[in-house]
């Protein structure tokens, strides 16, 4: 069973490598740049790392995304969906990292699910 916990969030920006270094110069974070994609991600050395990816049509300033871990997404969304929430994007792989899909709540905020490879049966 999963444990639900926070592993990943997400600050859009303009100029994902402007807004990493904002953060790593306010916060110490550690930044990098992901090769093939406009998104730095970053590592705060303890809990929850995470990453700027561009703002798009999709992603907009404000959006702050938090990833919740699940052994098998599907059946979250299913029970989101039960509960009032919405499915956004549905099951989508990142690929050699794992899986994620967005939702939102019955009040419409949206967060994320992600199930690494191997967490999945």
């Amino acid at each position: 069973m999963s444990k639900h916990t926070i592993v990943h969030v997400e600050i859009p920006g303009n100029n994902p490598s402007e807004t990493g270094k904002f953060y790593a110069d306010l916060f110490g974070w550690k930044t990098e740049e992901v090769p093939g994609m406009d998104y730095i991600s970053f590592e705060t050395g303890e809990g929850a790392g995470g990453g700027f990816p561009k703002v798009d049509d999709q992603i907009k300033i404000g959006d702050v995304i938090v990833y919740v871990s699940t052994d098998d997404i599907e059946a979250s969304l299913k029970k989101a969906e039960s509960l009032g929430g919405k499915t956004m994007l549905p099951k989508t792989e990142i690929p050699g990292m794992g899986w994620f899909a967005w939702f939102t709540d019955p009040d419409g905020n949206t967060l994320a699910l992600y199930t690494g490879r191997g967490d999945e049966e």
